[in-house]
């Protein structure tokens, strides 16, 4: 799946001080974007089991551009009672209990993945995150399923308000579907890690910022125009 336990990988950058990270804070009213993809064992986030989780926290240049800069991640034990759809299993290829997963406890993943974001949030100023995804409505339902499953406190997310990848690529590309609308966007894209929660939420992460970065690159050059 290529998925490991609790990954934390480095995108390529430079330190930055706190003062530059702060336009960050800014920029999406005090929210902190946090590109997250959950691979689970069905449709029911209360019934169903969160199997693979992967948050992408991204980071602001001195010149006002986005992106991803480190992924935390976790294969996810499923929790007791949790039901396994057949048909989800085949299509994402996740065995829950291949030996080989080093999976945590879902209380556990959470915690862990919790901590950098709550860090983030708060080296950029900002007040909590939100989280982007390819079809949102998915992945925070069965996140806050989790969080109630669990008792975690202090979520960094807000609880219902997030940033819709799908509708963003339809807008600049004209594509809704992730592997399309990351193409689009000159990105690479490799079929055969699709539906592994690193390498979509990392996917979503580039197609996210690339789309931020173009936006803000246009509304530098008309305010250039307009100075003329």
């Amino acid at each position: 799946m290529g998925l490991t336990n609790h990954v934390e990988q480095k995108f390529t950058t430079g330190p930055m001080a706190e003062s530059e990270t702060q336009p960050l804070a800014r920029r999406f009213r005090g929210y902190l974007p946090i590109i997250v993809d959950i691979e689970t064992a069905g449709f029911n986030p209360g019934e169903h089991a969160i199997l693979e989780i992967a948050a992408v926290i991204p980071e602001m240049d001195e010149c006002g551009h986005m992106f991803p800069a480190s992924t935390h991640s976790h294969h996810v034990k499923p929790f007791p009672g949790a039901k396994l759809d057949a048909s989800a299993l085949s299509f994402n290829g996740i065995d829950p209990f291949h030996p080989f997963r080093f999976a945590v406890e879902e209380r556990e993943a959470l915690q862990d993945i919790f901590q950098p974001i709550r860090a983030a949030v708060k080296r950029n100023g900002c007040t909590r995150a939100i989280l982007v995804g390819h079809n949102p409505a998915f992945d925070i339902g069965f996140l806050n399923a989790a969080i109630a499953r669990t008792g975690v406190k202090r979520s960094p997310f807000h609880p219902f308000s997030t940033f819709d990848t799908a509708t963003l690529g339809g807008l600049a590309y004209g594509q809704t579907v992730l592997a399309k609308a990351v193409r689009a966007a000159g990105i690479d894209w490799d079929s055969s890690q699709a539906h592994s929660a690193i390498y979509d939420a990392e996917q979503t992460a580039r197609l996210f910022c690339t789309i931020v970065n173009r936006w803000t690159d246009l509304v530098e050059t008309e305010s250039a125009h307009c100075c003329l």
